[in-house]
């Protein structure tokens, strides 16, 4: 092996989002395990197009990098508070959930302290030795073996078919972008969100109260029926446990695949107290005048189906009615797509991909550790995080499980229990009780023959 590196790493993490940094703020405190995390960006950033003042996160605080595992380890919020002498002003802000700016410095505040994570350094290309049994990885700074690889490289915005025709279009762009490019939006008297989840509302939301009395018209479409609020009762959360996630796997991949596409209200909709801000707001707007007299539109239950440029500018989408099947234009000068995020492999994994047993749909196959299946000749651990929804379910994307799946991760890569898990976490029984045999009932003449004797 021509190895510039004294020894292997146990574990090499491509990408620092906030679950690659959960695992790397655990792994920092094992010992046993040396691991390094690249990730291709300058610093740590976590989606800061939608740092939107007053946007709050869906989840409480101890869905941070550890607690749900470690509540003792130093990388916790609560360690962060007290860090910045800020734990009496959170005590007293009776805050449950934080604002997402204050979330993204936390992680930036562990990102830039942990030892084990590198930034500006892309990992370029992932290779297996099968002669040495290591993975090889090219990045930046140079080369970097591991006998394990953990991606977590995130997830990409979603720009729907529909809209290919004006991909570029400076007035037409993702709400991942929308803080960098919302001065874009000054000179539109016409401006329409696309997507009902959190992103749309709190995009929407941001709109009413920036552009309040100039005149532009504002519009907000949505495929979804109704612009319906997350589940958040507290037995329905249960869904985001271990052991909804163990059950979820042990489903046939098409019930998995239509069960996620039917929980949309678990993970795609918009928070309660959003929704209801932006009704306070339109109330307020109307105080004095008719409803009608806001320029205002909230049209949920339609598709677009196609986009075209406008015969004055601006663009014209073409709209079905998922009930009646009415079609109609609408004709907008600026368009935000929130439409979600997707998983996708990085191009990093090029050089292995034959050696990863992909499922029918070319997904990863994923075990309940999170390790990627792959043909026998690859026999390192090749893990992911957040590229699992189709056999892990909805709790794949959502914070408050990350340190629970990062510790799992840890665990197999240890091959050794680093940290006890819990195994139940939920009051709900998710699969049917252990089957019993089922004794046939007497037929009814046998019954009344019975009787008689």
């Amino acid at each position: 092996m021509d190895n510039p590196q004294s020894r292997p790493y146990d574990l090499l993490g491509v990408g620092l989002g906030p679950f690659n940094l959960s695992l790397a703020a655990l792994a920092d405190q094992v010992s046993s395990v040396s691991s390094l995390f690249c990730e291709a960006r300058a610093e740590f950033s976590w989606h800061p197009g939608m740092l939107v003042d007053g946007a709050r996160m869906q989840v409480p605080f101890l869905a941070d990098l550890v607690s749900l595992v470690d509540p003792t380890n130093p990388w916790s919020f609560l360690n962060y508070l007290r860090e910045h002498q800020r734990l009496f002003p959170f005590y007293f802000a009776e805050r449950f959930q934080l604002a997402r700016r204050e979330y993204d410095h936390y992680c930036r505040w562990a990102a830039e302290r942990l030892v084990n994570c590198r930034f500006d350094a892309a990992v370029a290309a992932v290779h297996w030795s099968a002669e040495d049994e290591l993975f090889r990885a090219e990045t930046r700074a140079g080369e970097v073996w591991a006998r394990n690889v953990v991606l977590g490289v995130g997830t990409r915005p979603v720009h729907p078919e529909p809209f290919a025709t004006l991909r570029g279009n400076p007035r037409v762009w993702h709400a991942a972008d929308y803080l960098a490019k919302r001065h874009s939006l000054a000179q539109a008297r016409d401006i329409t969100v696309v997507g009902s989840g959190q992103s749309g509302a709190e995009v929407f939301l941001d709109l009413l109260r920036t552009r309040a009395g100039d005149g532009t018209r504002l519009r907000w479409l949505s495929r979804t029926r109704a612009l319906a609020p997350m589940e958040y009762s507290k037995l329905g959360l249960e869904h985001f446990t271990p052991d909804y996630t163990r059950y979820f796997h042990t489903l046939a991949p098409a019930v998995r695949d239509r069960l996620v596409e039917s929980q949309w209200q678990l993970h795609k909709a918009a928070s309660a107290e959003t929704l209801a801000e932006i009704h306070d707001h339109l109330y307020e707007r109307t105080i004095g005048r008719p409803l009608d007299a806001d320029p205002v539109e909230i049209i949920p239950g339609t598709a677009v189906t196609e986009t075209l440029a406008g015969p004055c500018g601006g663009f014209e989408l073409r709209c079905r009615h998922q009930d009646s099947g009415a079609e109609h234009i609408v004709r907008t000068e600026a368009v935000v797509l929130a439409t979600g995020y997707r998983a996708e492999r990085p191009a990093a994994l090029d050089p292995i991909a034959e050696l990863i047993d992909w499922d029918e749909q070319g997904r990863y196959r994923v075990d309940l550790d999170h390790r990627v299946a792959t043909k026998p000749r690859l026999t390192g651990g090749l893990y992911v995080q957040n590229a699992e929804l189709h056999t892990h379910g909805v709790g794949t994307p959502d914070l408050g499980l990350g340190a629970h799946r990062a510790a799992v991760i840890l665990n197999a890569v240890a091959g050794k229990t680093v940290h006890h898990l819990p195994e139940r976490a939920a009051w709900t029984s998710f699969a049917p009780p252990a089957a019993t045999p089922v004794v046939p009932r007497p037929q009814e003449g046998n019954r009344a023959a019975t009787a008689t004797r």
